[in-house]
């Protein structure tokens, strides 16, 4: 990986500090692959790709320390060549995407559930306020007084605390084995089967249910991958197909498949032809919720926790109700082509929560002027 040839980000810490002291907004891009997602923003565009390359990286110590706009796929061959990767797989959404844009979008992938969420991996954060100064946030760098990790908080900001340009993450071993069974459930007997798995001590890393064909009367298959030492991954296979029926795939067949949920490249995730205003919706839930009434096909991941389906900006007082109902909310992920104009595209928070945000943003950016309106 070619050094970046900065040794400070001070041009960009000179563009925060005029944009504060006229009050103009900035709109943080990193690769710009997941623009899509949040309420659309305005303001002078903040590039942040050229502050890239690894700082440190000691495949012993699992920690990589790496500058913001370094691409994600290029820190992902890195760690692969080492045996290591992110075990939340992070989504892409293009090639473009870096390892900034990854923390603050806090997204993850079809193992989310069984391994932990991106914010579980960030270990430290140097970034840019409101005021232009450099901050550095961390456990092996300083202790946040006021009482909140920081480095952490950052993860899922959307960029609306800071512009990051540093963090320090921690990775994992790549697992020794690795197993995708799928069985042809409907999704109530899916996700009871997986619910029962659930309380057993088996090496299930993701799980994904989905109609395989949108025709009628196509089957309903339950995928689901193990990871983990072989023995463990082959003695699951046995006690899984013989409780629940199903098959092994192979290998070479079920990866890319993953990775196409992971990147929402799967057929379920292409625009339904009929009807190019359709949104893509997020449903996010307790596990144990039971299938929801809604007459939309859906793809379910995360054990239950994740639910993905197509439906029309109209429809987001139902569905935010019914995620509602069982303790969950309801995230609009992707708008139609008409942009979904006056929807709110996250639920509304809790005054609790809230309260919490507007005290972090007034600490960080008081003049308000990273990504406004973004979350």
């Amino acid at each position: 990986m070619s050094p970046n040839p900065f040794e400070h980000p001070s041009a960009v810490i000179d563009q925060v500090r005029a944009a504060a002291a006229d009050r103009r907004p900035l709109r943080t891009v990193g690769g710009d692959t997941k623009a899509f997602y949040g309420h659309p923003t305005t303001g002078t565009p903040l590039v942040m790709s050229s502050w890239s390359g690894i700082v440190s990286f000691e495949p012993t110590e699992l920690v990589v320390t790496v500058r913001a706009g370094t691409p994600l796929a290029e820190l992902e061959a890195v760690l692969a060549d080492k045996g290591q990767c992110f075990p939340f797989e992070p989504p892409h959404f293009g090639a473009g995407g870096t390892v900034g844009g990854m923390v603050a979008a806090g997204l993850a992938g079809p193992a989310r559930a069984c391994v932990g969420s991106v914010r579980d991996f960030v270990l430290g954060a140097q970034f840019i306020n409101g005021r232009g100064e450099l901050l550095t946030f961390g456990g092996q760098v300083m202790k946040n007084v006021a009482g909140y990790d920081v480095s952490r908080v950052m993860a899922g900001s959307l960029g609306t605390l800071g512009v990051l340009t540093e963090l320090s993450l921690k990775v994992l071993p790549v697992a020794p084995a690795e197993a995708t069974l799928v069985f042809e459930l409907g999704q109530a007997d899916a996700l009871e089967q997986l619910h029962r798995w659930g309380g057993q001590p088996l090496p299930i890393n993701a799980s994904c249910w989905v109609r395989d064909d949108t025709a009628p009367g196509a089957p309903e298959l339950l995928f689901v991958r193990l990871r983990g030492a072989v023995a463990a991954v082959e003695a699951a296979c046995t006690r899984m197909t013989q409780e629940a029926g199903g098959r092994r795939m192979d290998n070479a067949q079920a990866g890319p498949d993953w990775t196409a949920c992971r990147n929402q490249t799967l057929p379920f995730f292409t625009p339904p032809a009929q009807d190019l205003c359709l949104c893509l919706w997020r449903l996010s839930l307790p596990q144990t919720a039971p299938v929801l009434a809604l007459p939309y096909a859906q793809l379910v991941e995360w054990q239950g926790a994740q639910r993905w389906l197509w439906a029309p900006a109209s429809a987001a007082t139902e569905l935010r109700a019914a995620a509602a109902a069982v303790n969950g909310h309801a995230t609009l992920f992707r708008a139609g082509a008409d942009g979904a104009p006056g929807v709110p595209r996250f639920s509304r928070q809790t005054p609790a929560i809230e309260t919490i945000t507007q005290r972090l943003r007034q600490q960080f950016d008081p003049a308000g002027i990273f990504n406004p309106g973004r979350t």
